[in-house]
């Protein structure tokens, strides 16, 4: 599945999350993340962050079933294209 998982999260775990997120997806801009995932990976994603997350943090995962299912329009400088990757 492709999915984008953005987060919001106290200052002192933000790099924690940073590392734990870009070890199954793509950095693409500040606390926002995309790519393909297994639902295993997924999982496993979910059950470390949820771990390091304290009360008024939060995480959000839009899931579809490929990335051919979603348009994309970036709007000023794209942080961190895909299109790079070999």
């Amino acid at each position: 599945m492709y999915v984008i998982l953005v987060y919001d999260i106290g200052e002192k775990r933000v790099g924690k999350m940073l590392k734990l997120c870009r070890r199954y997806l793509h950095w693409i801009q500040n606390s926002v993340f995309e790519g393909d995932i297994t639902d295993v990976k997924l999982k496993s994603l979910l059950l470390e962050a949820k771990q390091m997350m304290k009360q008024g943090d939060s995480l959000i995962i839009f899931k579809s079933r490929g990335k051919q299912w979603l348009e994309k329009e970036v709007f000023g400088t794209e942080k961190n294209s895909l299109d790079n990757l070999l």
